[in-house]
């Protein structure tokens, strides 16, 4: 990735967090970067291909959350459940987590510009998970299982957070979902 592009990406996965991007034409987005609407498609082909790159960023960062919680030995599964939940359910990323849903439905619905997002978006998250569960002995078969199930878990309780506003309510079915790990 070039200096510019990545000096546009960061600042648009700023704007992205300040006032969400899904209502912003390609031409106000340009002016809220700096730039003009011409390099935003030269850098990354339309406005979806820069909301694919925002979450895609905003996936790279998170999963260097899930790598740093994998470095700590000292935490179980449980205790790592509840970190990724913290950083994923802040009301801070919440125009980034509802940018997320929005793209992740498009590419389901088959969407040219997203459909690129469904190559990575469960797997990115497998390996690392199933590497966290082996480490506390679990078989990979089982790790993976765990992984996928945790995954599910915390975006369908993040999605329903991002719906009802009801913090209490999916922090304690995180936590009963927490309680059964070891």
């Amino acid at each position: 990735m070039t200096d510019a592009k990545s000096a546009l990406l960061v600042r648009a996965v700023e704007l992205a967090a300040a006032n969400g991007l899904t209502d912003v034409s390609l031409r106000q987005m340009a002016a809220a970067l700096g730039t003009s609407h011409r390099m935003l498609i030269y850098h990354f082909g339309s406005k979806e291909g820069l909301l694919v790159a925002v979450i895609n960023e905003m996936e790279r960062r998170q999963l260097e959350t899930l790598t740093a919680l994998d470095a700590d030995p000292s935490l179980s599964p449980a205790q790592q459940v509840r970190a990724m939940w913290k950083q994923v359910s802040d009301p801070a990323l919440w125009p980034h987590e509802r940018l997320f849903f929005e793209v992740y439905g498009q590419a389901l619905q088959g969407r040219a510009h997203a459909t690129r997002f469904l190559d990575t978006v469960v797997e990115s998250w497998l390996e690392p998970a199933t590497r966290m569960g082996m480490r506390h002995g679990v078989s990979k078969r089982a790790a993976r299982a765990g992984a996928r199930l945790s995954m599910a878990v915390v975006r369908g309780l993040l999605l329903d957070l991002l719906a009802t506003g009801d913090r209490k309510g999916c922090d304690d079915a995180l936590e009963r979902y927490a309680a059964t790990l070891p």
